[in-house]
């Protein structure tokens, strides 16, 4: 179920959007009845945003640790943008 909470809420009810946070539940907040922003927990945010990312690098080592073969910076950023 969505959260979804005015952003007067994070002022005024901040202990409750905690507790869902720390649920690793996002909790949308909403100005003038429209979407304003989200709010995360440190571990959820460091979830969807670092790890991804260092996943993506280890792979990249690994590959690279275990194959002779080399990309030019011209096949790697077609490679990316196709």
């Amino acid at each position: 179920m969505l959260n979804i909470r005015p952003v007067s809420d994070l002022r005024n009810k901040f202990t409750e959007i905690e507790k869902i946070v720390k649920k690793g539940q996002p909790v949308y907040l909403t100005k003038n009845g429209y979407g304003s922003m989200v709010v995360l927990s440190v571990d959820a945010y460091d979830n969807i945003s670092f790890n991804e990312i260092e996943k993506a690098l280890d792979k990249a080592d690994f590959e690279a640790n275990n194959s002779k073969r080399r990309l030019t910076r011209k096949e790697v950023f077609t490679k990316i943008r196709s």
